[in-house]
């Protein structure tokens, strides 16, 4: 059984399957902030959709991280760092890609163990 989490008429914010949840892109609130500020509202969404899909950071098991410009790759990963568990960590990948608002820098996405 597929479950979708938030489904609306393009996406769903995450589905749920054989004990995985794939959760869609976040982004940040705030377009423009700096990238600190954008990081942590994005993890912060993260944090809340995978609540809701009954799951947390620490089972994440991959994240694909967008940035606008890969000069912020430093003061994401700062965000970053101060967010996982240590020990936990999941396996990532991070490039630089043109996002769909000009105002975002970050756009992450995860996989996850559900709990």
């Amino acid at each position: 059984m597929i479950d979708r989490i938030d489904p609306g008429p393009r996406m769903s914010e995450a589905t749920r399957h054989a004990g995985i949840v794939y959760c869609a892109g976040q982004v940040p609130e705030t377009a423009g902030a700096d990238i600190h500020v954008q990081t942590r509202e994005v993890l912060a969404a993260i944090d809340a959709l995978l609540a809701q899909a009954g799951s947390d950071r620490t089972r994440i098991l991959f994240a694909q991280i967008f940035l606008a410009d890969i000069a912020d790759f430093d003061g994401m990963n700062a965000e970053w760092d101060r967010w996982v568990e240590p020990g936990r960590t999941p396996a990532r990948a991070t490039v630089e890609a043109r996002l769909a608002d000009p105002g975002w820098r970050i756009e992450i996405l995860v996989t996850a163990a559900v709990a």
